[in-house]
C-alpha cells in the first residue's frame, strides 16, 4: 500500500531537485542493431586488438559482469586461461612482472551508460572534456584532453567525444592490452598504427598477418562503403569510432526509480521511498547527504573527492614504496586532489561492483558503510572479502594516509565527506533505494545478450573471446 504522506515527501524532493528520472533524455546515442555498433561489438570481443593477441576489450568489460569484470582488480594480459573472465581469472606465472596478484592497479569501470558522462572518464579523469557542456559526452568542439598531451590541453587526435577518446588508451597499456612482447618498445601512436594494420591486413605489423581476416567486409558494411579499401576504412580512428558506438549503445536507465519519478508511485517500495529521503536529505535534515556528490539523474557530480577507499593492489607508483595511488593529483598536481577520485554514477550500482577505485569492497553494503564512517570502516575492514592473491601489504597504512587527508580537508573547511550515524532501519531503507537504480535488463540474459556475439554472428578473425566463468560455463 502506498503511504501518501511518504510519497508526497519524496515527490517534493524530486521536484525541488529538478529530477526527470532519465539521464539519457535528449542525447543522440546509437542503438545496438546499428551496423557500426555491430562492428564495434565484434572488435570489442576480438583478441586481435591485444598486443600479443591474448586479451580483448571484453576481457575486463563483459556485459554479463556489469560492464566490468566482477574482480576487485583486473587481470589483463598473460592470464592463465585467456577466455576465463571474472572470478578465477589469474595472472600466469609465466607472465611478465608476475608477483602472484592482479596486474592492473585500478578497478575496471563499467562501460554501462558511458555515453552519459560529460566531463571526465577514468577514475582520475585523465580523459577530460575541456568544455564540459552538458548532454554531449564531450562533443562540443572545445577539445578533449587525454594522457597523450599535457594537462589542460586539447588532444587533436582525441576523436569526437569522451567515449572515443578513452577507447584509444587500453590498447596502449602494457598491463591491460599492449603486453610486453610483440609491441614492446613502441609508442602509443605506433601501437595504434600497428593494430590498424593488423586488422586491415596491410603494412608490416608485429606478429604478421591475421589468418583468417574478413574484417574489410565488416568495415565496408558498417561504414556503407562497399568499394572502400582496407587502408581507407580500417584506420585506428574508425576502430575506435566503432568500439565507442558499441559502448555508447549500452544505455541501461530503465530503472524502477525512473518509473517512479515519471509518475508510477507503485514502482518502488515504501522502504525505498524512505531510503530516498535518507539519500537526498542533508545530515541536518536527518539524511546522509549522498546527493551532495551523487547528484542529478545520473547520480554523479563528475567531480573528485577524497573518500579514502582502501588502497589495495600494485598501486600507481606513488608514495614511499611506489604502491600508493594519488588519484586526481597525478593529473593536476594540486595537493587538494591527493587521494581524490571521480564520483561514480550509482545507476546499476548493485551490479557493477566491486566498489572503490581499487575494488576493495566486494559488497555494496560495505562500500556504503565506508562512506558513513571511513575510519570505522578501515578499523573493521573484513579481509576475507579479498581474493588471497591480491596485493594488500601496507593497506592499513596507505589507506590511513588518505583518511588523514580527508580529516585535514574537513578541518580546513573544504567540502568533504562527513561521518553519518544511521540506525539499522535507515541503512536498510537506503540500500532498498539504491536497488531501485538498477535496470532489470542487465540481469536478464535474453536482454543483455543483445550486446554479446552469438553463434550466428560472424567471427572475422577467429580470435573472438568465447567467455566462460570459473566453472567453464559460458557467460
Amino acid at each position: 500500500m502506498i503511504d501518501k504522506q511518504l510519497n508526497s515527501e519524496v515527490r517534493e524532493l524530486v521536484t525541488s531537485m529538478g529530477l526527470s528520472g532519465d539521464p539519457a533524455a535528449g542525447r543522440n546515442l546509437p542503438v545496438v542493431d546499428d551496423p557500426v555498433v555491430q562492428l564495434g561489438m565484434k572488435l570489442f570481443f576480438s583478441k586481435a586488438l591485444g598486443g600479443d593477441m591474448d586479451v580483448a576489450c571484453v576481457s575486463c568489460h563483459h556485459p554479463v559482469l556489469g560492464g566490468g569484470d566482477n574482480l576487485s582488480l583486473p587481470v589483463g594480459v598473460d592470464a592463465e586461461i585467456e577466455d576465463l573472465l571474472g572470478p578465477g581469472r589469474f595472472h600466469s606465472m609465466a607472465g611478465e612482472h608476475f608477483d602472484g596478484g592482479p596486474t592492473v592497479p585500478r578497478n575496471a569501470p563499467s562501460t554501462f551508460n558511458i555515453g552519459l558522462w560529460d566531463q571526465v572518464l577514468f577514475h582520475d579523469g585523465r580523459v577530460e572534456s575541456l568544455g564540459k557542456t552538458p548532454g554531449v559526452n564531450g562533443d562540443d568542439n572545445r577539445g578533449i584532453r587525454t594522457p597523450d598531451v599535457r594537462f589542460g590541453e586539447a588532444d587533436p587526435k582525441a576523436g569526437d567525444n569522451l567515449t572515443v577518446a578513452q577507447a584509444r588508451f587500453p590498447v596502449t597499456s602494457p598491463e591491460e592490452m599492449k603486453d610486453f612482447g610483440l609491441m614492446a618498445g613502441t609508442t602509443n601512436a605506433e601501437v595504434r598504427a600497428f593494430l590498424a594494420q593488423r586488422i586491415g591486413g596491410y603494412g608490416t605489423p608485429p606478429g604478421g598477418a591475421l589468418l583468417p581476416n574478413e574484417w574489410l567486409f565488416e568495415f565496408q558494411t558498417a561504414f556503407n562503403a562497399v568499394g572502400g579499401s582496407a587502408e581507407e576504412l580500417i584506420t585506428f580512428e574508425n576502430i575506435t569510432k566503432a568500439i565507442a558506438a558499441y559502448e555508447q549503445s549500452q544505455v541501461f536507465v530503465e530503472t524502477p526509480w525512473k518509473a517512479y519519478v515519471q509518475g508510477d508511485s507503485s514502482a518502488i517500495s515504501n522502504s525505498a521511498k524512505r531510503g530516498a529521503l535518507v539519500f537526498f536529505r542533508s545530515v541536518d535534515e536527518g539524511g546522509a547527504d549522498c546527493a551532495s556528490c551523487h547528484s542529478g539523474d545520473f547520480f554523479t557530480d563528475e567531480q573528485f573527492h577524497v573518500v579514502a577507499m582502501p588502497q589495495i593492489g600494485r598501486g600507481k607508483g606513488d608514495g614511499v614504496y611506489g604502491d600508493e595511488d594519488f588519484g586526481r593529483f597525478r593529473e593536476t598536481g594540486d595537493e587538494q586532489d591527493r587521494y581524490a577520485f571521480r564520483t561514480p554514477t550509482l545507476l546499476n550500482t548493485t551490479a557493477t561492483g566491486p566498489w572503490g577505485h581499487a575494488g576493495a569492497y566486494t559488497t555494496l553494503e560495505n562500500a556504503v558503510r565506508h562512506h558513513l564512517n571511513p575510519q570505522a570502516a578501515l578499523d573493521g575492514y573484513d579481509w576475507t572479502q579479498l581474493d588471497a592473491t591480491i596485493q594488500a601489504a601496507n593497506m592499513l597504512e596507505k589507506t590511513q594516509l588518505a583518511i588523514n587527508t580527508l580529516l585535514q580537508n574537513r578541518a580546513e573547511g573544504l567540502p568533504s565527506l562527513q561521518d553519518v550515524d544511521l540506525n539499522n532501519q535507515q541503512f536498510d531503507d537506503l540500500m532498498a533505494f539504491l536497488a531501485t537504480l538498477t535496470d532489470p535488463c542487465i540481469a536478464d540474459r535474453a536482454c543483455i545478450g543483445q550486446w554479446i556475439p552469438d553463434a550466428g554472428d560472424t567471427n572475422p578473425d577467429g580470435l573472438r573471446v568465447e567467455a566462460i566463468d570459473e566453472n567453464s560455463n559460458p557467460l
